[in-house]
């Protein structure tokens, strides 16, 4: 659909993925698809499945992604 191929097409991904990670401080945005942004994870408790035992899970920052108000409009419908 393209005219793109595979190998393009991953060398871009690569390049995205390499200028995401440069980003990384900041928030990364791909227009029209979302955006990732860094959050803070409070500590909390949680359980060990196998002993039922109590665990602490230290706090932590995770990357977590955004989609885009239009692009989730088109795939869910608007409300």
């Amino acid at each position: 659909k393209t005219g793109l191929t595979k190998k393009q097409i991953g060398d871009v991904m690569d390049q995205l993925l390499t200028l995401a990670t440069k980003e990384a401080k900041n928030i990364f945005v791909v227009p029209n698809f979302g955006r990732l942004v860094l959050a803070n994870r409070k500590a909390r408790m949680g359980r060990n499945p196998q002993t039922g035992e109590p665990i602490k899970i230290p706090a932590k920052r995770v990357v977590k992604f955004r989609l885009a108000k239009s692009l989730k409009d088109a795939v869910l419908g608007k409300k």
